[in-house]
């Protein structure tokens, strides 16, 4: 599936298994596990095959639980597979986890690689001293930084005033300090405002045509859409869909969202006879409908022309599927034939 000529990580047969104590609620149980413990196996991670290519950026992604942290804490190295190989870049994460640790950096969106009490610009020298980064490079991508994620403001703040949109960009910096191979990159625009979502995959986006392969999870589309080009899902510890995140758009994102303004209350029914292979319902007042079509049958102007023709539009809004609803449709088992070509919007 790499798109790039040189895989950069390589995992086959990659799975772990986490063993629990399988007791008896209350004191009893308690008890009788002491005597006669039971425990019970789960594979978060289950016979994963997985190649990436140098240069690619792949969105990994699934529900809760699905496995996607624990795959990327095993080619991280931070846990051991149960079984399976995994390389990255040449080495295995978890022995050999001080050259590994240099090559990749690793952005999970609840946790951060700051010191507490430290101003943003100690944390970071901290982490240039730890990386070997020279003090010219530091320089230069700390202004680098700067333009992109207006990093400058932040530096003289401690890291526990931070806001999250703040931290997110913060730890963005840590995480491309020391000029890392491989990025994993766990809701890197979490907490942003418009603005900075663009300037943060404008700068991923960089990273990529520069090189750079970054392993990607994010409920935000946009991300994915605008960073990556290779869509993988995950459930219950099993690769499901490794693909074009294209194709994948066009197999499980058929339908849009048109949501309407009018300037007086409508007859359903009639509107619902002018546009048969629409469906037409109120939204949350009389004045406001809701119309959600195939954009494989139809343009989105199409539709709204349609309206026009029976109703006085006052304003409209168009609404694209998320992620969670393409994933959704993949666990209902919607996702087995890809469709026609069909017509954009």
């Amino acid at each position: 599936m790499s798109s790039a000529s040189e895989p950069v990580i390589r995992a086959a047969g990659l799975t772990k298994v986490f063993r629990s104590p399988d007791k008896a609620p209350g004191l009893s149980g308690s008890l009788r596990h002491l005597v006669r413990p039971r425990h019970t196996n789960r594979a978060a991670v289950n016979s994963v095959d997985l190649t990436i290519g140098r240069g690619e950026a792949v969105a990994y992604v699934g529900a809760n639980g699905a496995g996607k942290s624990t795959t990327v804490k095993l080619l991280a190295g931070i846990l051991i597979p149960s079984s399976g190989t995994v390389r990255v870049a040449g080495v295995d994460p978890h022995r050999d986890r001080l050259v590994n640790a240099r090559q990749i950096g690793v952005l999970f969106g609840q946790r951060s690689q700051l010191w507490w009490d430290l101003t943003v610009r100690d944390s970071l020298e901290v982490l240039r001293d730890l990386y070997g980064v020279s003090r010219t490079q530091f320089t230069e991508r700390l202004d680098e930084f700067d333009e992109v994620l207006g990093l400058g403001k932040l530096l003289p703040v401690v890291a526990r005033r931070l806001s999250l949109g703040q931290r997110m960009r913060a730890d963005l910096a840590a995480t491309f300090l020391h000029g890392p191979a491989i990025v994993y990159l766990d809701e890197p625009t979490i907490g942003l405002d418009i603005a900075a979502k663009d300037s943060v995959r404008m700068f991923l986006r960089q990273r990529v045509a520069a090189g750079t392969t970054i392993l990607m999870t994010s409920h935000d589309l946009r991300d994915i859409e605008d960073v990556c080009r290779r869509l993988i899902i995950i459930d219950d510890g099993r690769i499901i869909f490794d693909g074009d995140l294209g194709r994948a758009k066009d197999a499980y994102a058929r339908q849009r969202q048109l949501s309407v303004q009018v300037d007086a209350p409508v007859d359903l029914a009639a509107l619902r006879a002018g546009l048969p292979e629409a469906q037409v319902e109120q939204g949350a007042s009389t004045r406001e409908l809701v119309v959600v079509f195939d954009r494989f049958a139809h343009r989105a102007t199409e539709v709204l022309d349609a309206l026009t023709r029976q109703v006085d539009v006052v304003d409209f809004r168009l609404q694209e599927p998320q992620i969670e609803d393409v994933v959704r449709r993949v666990y209902r088992g919607e996702l087995l034939v890809l469709p026609p070509q069909g017509v954009d919007a």
